[in-house]
């Protein structure tokens, strides 16, 4: 059982990050090496930390950011939880292109931030990868060690939209370019689908290893 603390509350959770090295302009706290993770069983939501049949697994944050809020705010309350499953695949606080790179910046901070704090907690974690358009670039990748495995998700990133050229399609493939050039990924999670006109460009680059999101998985429940 892991002995509560109370930490004084700048609105920034500073404890998080004692210790880290910083790195670029906006400061994105750098990861420890990822030795101990390995490829994940299964990908269990946030949302059903206290409710999932099996451990046996790695706990992921692909849902609406109102649903994993806490893990930011309490990380420290969720150590005992998140240590009874195999790791934890990084936060995934959203990045809406056109929003300020600001936002976008602190997005990523904090998505780093709580990974690092549950790695000095002895707990495995598989960075996610999130970006937007080519003004995140320069921090989104920051912080997550080179040659290692790493998470992203389509679900909600690819969808077609010819009214605006299927732009933010074109974002997620673009931005799937520069992640695997900056870090040369091992191996790459995703949390979706994977259609070939996005990721058959980039499989001898890396090896992907998919999971179907809940939505997939409720679909089929639907028309079994």
């Amino acid at each position: 059982m892991i002995k509560r603390k109370t930490f004084y509350d700048d609105g920034y959770q500073g404890h998080l990050v004692e210790g880290a090295n910083f790195l670029g302009e906006e400061g994105i706290p750098e990861l420890l090496d990822l030795k101990n993770v390995e490829i994940p069983r299964c990908l269990i939501p946030f949302t059903k930390l206290r409710t999932s049949k099996t451990k046996r697994g790695y706990v992921h944050f692909y849902v609406h950011d109102i649903c994993f809020r806490q893990i930011i705010s309490s990380t420290y309350n969720y150590l005992d939880l998140l240590k009874q499953f195999d790791g934890v695949v990084s936060p995934d606080p959203t990045i809406i292109i056109g929003k300020s790179k600001c936002l976008h910046a602190t997005s990523t901070y904090f998505n780093r931030a709580v990974a690092l704090y549950l790695q000095k907690h002895g707990i495995p974690v598989i960075p996610n990868v999130r970006w937007g358009d080519e003004s995140t670039y320069s921090f989104a990748f920051l912080g997550i060690p080179k040659h290692s495995i790493v998470s992203i998700s389509t679900h909600g990133c690819i969808k077609k939209d010819k009214e605006n050229n299927n732009y933010l399609r074109m974002c997620f493939k673009n931005g799937l370019r520069e992640m695997l050039k900056q870090l040369e990924p091992e191996t790459v999670l995703v949390y979706g689908y994977m259609p070939d006109d996005i990721f058959k460009e980039f499989e001898h680059l890396t090896h992907f290893v998919r999971y179907p999101s809940e939505f997939e998985e409720t679909r089929k429940k639907g028309d079994s």
